[in-house]
């Protein structure tokens, strides 16, 4: 099923989650954890929030993490409300506000950010456009911007620190190609990428300033079929784009899916292919969601079931390209929604749509293999759609 015929079948009640519908590539500062030889520390980290869309339920789930170990506990739904099917999800900085894109209502709800972590609706929600998707906050916590798959664009709001509410800015929505889906801002807030998962699967990629996208020179560049998930490493020098339907030559033809590795211009923010690109796994099948490890030293790429579901790479740091880590990738049970990676450093958590909730893992420091945390999976009761952590 194509990604637009699958988000066409969520608009009108459809609760399953296909494979190439959801993503999402979350990357955290201040983590440190690695793979393969190099070096690892942890800390034990403070609990705190997190909280996912349950699109088939119309909801918002809170959910409390455990500093010291990892488990996940489930914390307090917000109301459902049909014909929404939540997506994207946004947490302001503050952590005051908290941003959902309702994909079939064409809406994006504002909720406030109770201390205790709990969700209260904000008025009415705000008109978005035609299958909002993703949303992401700049960094400096003054934008919010939405992938709209079915308008082919992107639209861009401010926000206002004090009530949280969203005004469009001019110009906005922002053409953005073909069926918008993953969006990603780089750190510092300079460049903005979108994937295009039609046809041979694209990445459209824009530089922001004041809250104006303008496409930059070579937009869009051909990524591999299904493009979707995003990662970009620490220093803004490589973007990485799951390709979960690509095809492989050999001795990779068994392997379906790959990840392209660019280079990204520190001026315009244009893209060019990494040499070697695109990079695979000698095994497994569909990689749709990235992270990076916030030391900019390894991706992680995850994929449906758990035969060869984790794969792990690192970045050569001289040219970007991606090199399997020993025993890369692992047999264990994954899932194709979102991959991201606690900001203590110390857990890493993957969403999957057949076990209806969320796997969590902890890696060995010398050789990255994960082991899985206790209590995992976590049930969400049904399968998550997207998800942000509070720091």
């Amino acid at each position: 099923m194509s990604f637009q015929r699958a988000a066409r079948a969520a608009r009108v009640g459809q609760t399953c989650l296909p494979r190439i519908l959801a993503a999402v590539v979350v990357v955290l500062a201040g983590l440190s954890l690695s793979c393969g030889n190099g070096s690892h520390s942890t800390t034990t980290g403070r609990d705190h929030n997190a909280y996912v869309t349950l699109p088939a339920n119309g909801s918002v789930l809170l959910l409390h993490i455990d500093g010291s170990t990892g488990a996940i506990s489930m914390g307090a739904q917000t109301p459902p409300v049909e014909n929404t099917s939540p997506t994207g999800l946004a947490l302001l900085p503050s952590r005051k506000f908290l941003y959902a894109a309702n994909s079939r209502a064409d809406t994006i709800s504002i909720f406030n950010v109770a201390n205790d972590g709990t969700l209260t609706l904000s008025g009415t929600p705000i008109p978005a456009g035609s299958g909002p998707n993703a949303a992401v906050i700049d960094p400096s916590g003054k934008y919010l911007l939405v992938t709209n798959n079915f308008s082919d664009n992107v639209s861009v709001f401010s926000i206002d620190p004090g009530s949280g509410a969203l005004t469009e800015v001019a110009g906005s929505p922002f053409y953005a190609n073909a069926n918008p889906t993953e969006i990603l801002i780089t750190p510092s807030g300079k460049f903005v990428y979108v994937t295009n998962p039609g046809g041979y699967g694209m990445v459209t990629a824009f530089s922001f300033s004041n809250g104006v996208l303008t496409q930059v020179p070579g937009s869009p560049i051909l990524s591999g079929a299904g493009a979707f998930g995003l990662a970009v490493d620490g220093s803004e020098r490589f973007l990485y784009v799951a390709n979960p339907s690509a095809s492989n030559p050999p001795p990779f033809a068994s392997t379906t899916g790959n990840i392209s590795g660019f280079n990204i211009d520190p001026d315009s923010g244009a893209l060019t292919p990494i040499p070697g690109s695109p990079f695979t796994s000698t095994v497994g099948s569909g990689p749709t969601a990235l992270t990076v490890d916030p030391s900019g030293r390894f991706v992680y790429a995850v994929t449906p079931g758990s035969s060869s579901s984790i794969w792990c790479f690192t970045i050569t740091s001289t040219n970007g390209q991606l090199v399997a880590v020993t025993n890369s990738p692992f047999s264990l049970t994954a899932g194709e929604l979102f991959a991201l990676i606690d900001p203590s450093g110390n857990f890493f958590y993957i969403g999957s749509s057949a076990g209806h909730g969320i796997e969590g893992y902890t890696y060995n420091p010398s050789t990255g293999a994960p082991s899985a945390i206790l209590g995992s999976p976590f049930s969400t009761g049904t399968p998550p759609g997207k998800i942000v952590l509070s720091e």
